[in-house]
């Protein structure tokens, strides 16, 4: 499935900003199932300087400084992507989960590269309450795709999505006694759940592909920008999981970048001086197409 996606980014200030450094993660990973044609990002005003660089764990981050005063910042990113299915394993297959959770005796690059996502990470701790939650799904001996499908069905099925209740601040503590958030909040609880167990699992940001009502038109930018996490299987490699919408990632999902936590992730962040309190609009549209032109 090819697609365009535009992201666009507004902040309205109350005050002039006189100068602002600004990190943007919005550039599609590219890997086999998720192909990143082309990228381009448009910046307003114009930035004094702009690099681009990858990231500790691989993603794409661009660094931008305006200088002039401005009231307004626009940051759109516009990327053509082909995402395929990605294989999926036998969940009744699979390795049993406890064999997932022995990484660091093995020293090939894929096992030392998930190792690092066994550990607690800024935003997520490990806890007794997640594991406890998270062995109902995993019994001794179960085949470790079956569990985590279970587990992720759970989470779908006991949380309440509420765009309302939490903030980017919001602990994944406060989320799970309150079983309310939206995808980040989804994403992180169901990874301190794998990694109470001793389990890898990593946050992913991207983009989910909607579907208008039956006899609707399809809404510019009624897509969304998502998020969703990935777990280390011993054997097979990663699998993505969406708690959010109860479903195993296929082409509706494009994948933008992956971290420890969102932290690691974060689409836009930064630093200004000047500007006061300000109004945040994010649009996504990602439209399927046969061919792109850029112009």
């Amino acid at each position: 499935m090819l697609y365009r996606i535009i992201h666009r980014t507004t902040y309205k200030y109350v005050s002039p900003v006189s100068m602002g450094n600004h990190v943007a993660c919005l550039k599609p990973r590219s890997y086999q199932e998720n192909q990143l044609i082309r990228n381009s990002v448009r910046i307003l005003p114009e930035p004094e300087m702009v690099t681009e660089r990858k990231d500790y764990f691989g993603n794409s981050q661009l660094f931008f400084t305006v200088q002039e005063p401005h009231q307004e910042l626009v940051v759109e990113s516009i990327s053509e992507v082909e995402r395929n299915s990605s294989p999926t394993s036998e969940p009744l297959r699979s390795s049993p989960w406890e064999e997932s959770t022995f990484l660091a005796d093995n020293t090939t690059p894929a096992v030392l590269d998930a190792y690092q996502y066994q550990f607690e990470s800024p935003r997520i701790r490990t806890r007794s309450d997640f594991a406890a939650y998270a062995r109902e799904s995993f019994q001794p001996g179960r085949p470790i795709v079956s569990a985590l499908l279970e587990l992720t069905s759970r989470i779908h099925k006991d949380f309440r999505f509420d765009s309302k209740v939490t903030t980017v601040r919001t602990t994944t503590e406060e989320v799970f006694k309150n079983r309310r958030g939206v995808c980040q909040d989804f994403a992180h609880v169901e990874i301190a759940c794998l990694r109470s167990l001793g389990l890898a699992a990593r946050y992913v940001s991207g983009y989910l592909r909607t579907y208008p009502p039956p006899g609707k038109s399809r809404l510019i930018g009624a897509d969304a920008s998502h998020a969703w996490l990935s777990a280390y299987c011993r054997g097979s490699g990663w699998l993505d999981l969406d708690p959010t919408n109860n479903v195993a990632p296929a082409d509706g999902h494009v994948t933008v970048a992956w971290g420890r936590d969102y932290g690691d992730v974060s689409p836009l962040r930064g630093l200004i001086l000047g500007g006061g309190r300000n109004r945040l609009h994010v649009e996504v549209d990602m439209e399927p197409v046969d061919r792109i032109h850029f112009g």
